[in-house]
């Protein structure tokens, strides 16, 4: 007997005719229908319900949850840096990129914004067999791509097996699902049914199975000429009009260094309570500003509807509240983590070259001088000067907002220059009479540490990051460079000392940051694997994080895990190759003229987004 997970029930509807505003009238069984919970006017927000399926004219359509909206109108968002490096989400390395991605292909599954469980959106049903290993996806009849084609288990196959478990793009999928050395079986059934058999029970894969779903029709020619070409497909140079979407925004114009516009899709598959089609809104318009104080500017002048507040513009934004169009949204600690990282490669590279001067090498690899750094670091002064009290310290690898925090670990530990001195005098280390530190070898300590420009928050924390290691006689070269630049040396060149970045994070499931975690993971930022490496010596705690990464995927009790992870997190926070600094509260300001607003901390504000309208 199978466990069938019924997330929605299909109701059947007839007398369906499309009017030109995108209504669609259809006859119901008062019976079945879901009263409407109409928004607060006050907070503007309102109790979720759980998504339903209707059959209108062939198409399983997903039914809206929020109060019914109106027509017209956009809304206008900002990024800071240089733009999208990409229009291919599967070879995404940076936020904009996956951001326009999450809006031009929508997953089988996604994760309900309150309470953080699967809900169905391409896909209407998901069925577990008994074991535990095999995974029957039921696809929405009826539903199309933007160009008209139908979405069927053909476009699942694909994209699991021709670019997922192919390896072509951005591999961190592909890692997160490798169970016990094997990768999953994918199956097409029948045209909207497709079947998953894994090795093992895998606890996260309920969650991974539903990802982004690509076009095969399109991307096919791509995989064909193999991977080299797959990396720049669909580049940002690409015309708009060869971009075919299943999300509710289809790429309308993108102007480098300005603007990506995002018009709505006339195919998407949802509708509200009306029978209109979703989105509501015209188009969804990306601003790219150059810093986060162009950013401000921007939102105070009108241009932009939404802008993410940071702790010291915070009292600011409280006094113009009062008397302005927007509100503030406290949405509780960031679910992602800000960090410094050490280097510790000790390869040389295919020309026999290391990738690490030897000397800072030595000193990287001290677990003493990576503790002395840690205890160096004034944290509470950056959260008062910096984050304007606004934010946490942060000691651990899960996020403050994580359920499978370490309690104990995140309690951490406060400055202690004594202590960091101490640990400094036992690897040899020593200040001549300027102050200055130097190895046992009398080599200066100095190296550089990056970041990327543009972020005035982290560029802030980079100057106190090197005021407080200048206490031990360090002296650090802070450089803030461009984001692409910072990612090549980082990615391709492993060219860097130190970094002061963050990376987003999942509350819910600790086995997402594999890719960061695994010692062969894409993101293993401290010790970056690469091929044509000389040599590779795997360190005893890198390899221990692998075993707890294998077993925390395939424990499927709650408490169990947690013990598993919160050993992970000791690992981290006992050998420091990375040193967390601090977790914002996330707060934004949106505009008073959007309506359906629904913001949570784990959808964040406009999660929503084909639910929102524009009031007036």
């Amino acid at each position: 007997m199978k466990k069938s997970v019924k997330l929605i029930l299909i109701l059947f509807f007839v007398a369906v005719v499309f009017c030109a505003c995108f209504r669609i009238d259809r006859t119901e069984d008062e019976n079945t229908k879901t009263k409407t919970v109409v928004a607060d006017e006050n907070s503007n927000q309102y109790e979720y319900k759980q998504p339903r399926t209707e059959l209108i004219n062939g198409v399983e359509y997903r039914m809206s949850r929020s109060p019914v909206g109106k027509y017209g109108g956009e809304i206008v968002i900002s990024t800071i840096g240089e733009g999208p490096k990409t229009f291919n989400p599967w070879v995404s390395k940076d936020a904009t990129s996956s951001q326009i991605g999450d809006l031009l292909y929508d997953p089988l599954f996604t994760t309900d914004p309150d309470d953080g469980s699967v809900i169905p959106a391409l896909a209407k049903e998901m069925i577990v067999s008994d074991d535990l290993k095999t995974y029957t996806i039921k696809l929405r009849k009826g539903v199309k791509w933007s160009d008209g084609k139908e979405i069927t288990a053909d476009d699942v196959l694909f994209t699991w097996n021709d670019i997922i478990l192919a390896g072509y793009g951005n591999t961190s999928l592909r890692d997160s699902v490798l169970i016990d050395g094997e990768y999953p079986k994918v199956k097409k059934i029948d045209k909207y049914t497709i079947e998953f058999k894994i090795k093992k029970p895998f606890a996260p894969f309920q969650r991974f199975v539903g990802t982004q779903i690509a076009p095969a029709h399109i991307y096919a020619n791509a995989v064909k000429k193999g991977k080299r070409y797959f990396d720049s497909y669909l580049s940002t140079t690409v015309n708009p009009k060869d971009i075919v979407s299943s999300g509710a925004f289809m790429l309308e114009e993108y102007v480098p260094a300005q603007r990506v516009v995002m018009k709505r899709n006339p195919n998407y598959y949802a509708v509200d309570d009306n029978g209109q089609l979703l989105p509501y809104i015209d188009k969804y318009v990306i601003l790219i500003v150059g810093d986060l104080n162009n950013e401000i500017l921007k939102f105070e002048s009108g241009e932009l509807d939404v802008i993410s507040v940071r702790g010291k513009d915070l009292p600011r934004f409280k006094e113009k509240e009062k008397k302005s169009d927007f509100k503030i949204y406290n949405l509780g600690p960031n679910t992602g983590t800000m960090f410094l990282a050490f280097n510790l490669n000790t390869r040389k590279n295919k020309d026999g070259k290391y990738y690490v001067n030897p000397i800072k090498q030595k000193w990287f690899n001290d677990l003493n001088f990576r503790t002395a750094i840690d205890y160096a670091i004034d944290r509470k002064t950056m959260v008062l000067n910096v984050a304007n009290g606004v934010a946490q310290p942060l000691y651990t690898a899960e996020s403050l907002s994580s359920i499978f925090l370490n309690e104990q670990l995140a309690l951490g530990h406060e400055k202690d220059l004594v202590y960091a001195k101490e640990l400094l005098k036992k690897s040899g280390f020593y200040q001549d009479n300027k102050g200055l530190l130097h190895d046992s070898a009398g080599n200066p300590v100095e190296f550089d540490l990056y970041t990327n420009a543009g972020q005035t928050e982290r560029e802030a924390l980079g100057v106190m990051v090197k005021e407080d290691l200048k206490e031990l006689g360090i002296k650090v070269n802070f450089k803030p460079i461009e984001f692409n630049t910072l990612v090549s040396k980082m990615m391709t060149t492993s060219d860097w000392d130190m970094v002061l970045m963050g990376l987003t994070g999942n509350p819910l499931e600790p086995h997402s940051g594999k890719n960061v975690l695994y010692s062969k993971g894409h993101l293993h930022l401290f010790n970056m694997r690469f091929q044509g490496d000389k040599e590779d010596v795997i360190l005893p705690w890198e390899k221990e994080l692998d075993e707890i990464i294998e077993q925390g995927a395939l424990e499927l009790d709650y408490n169990k895990r947690k013990v598993i992870y919160d050993k992970y997190q000791q690992i981290i926070y006992d050998e420091r190759p990375f040193i967390y600094l601090y977790s914002p509260l996330t707060i934004t300001a949106v505009r008073k003229k959007i309506k359906n607003l629904h913001p949570t901390q784990l959808g964040g504000t406009l999660h929503n987004i084909e639910e929102l309208y524009i009031e007036n």
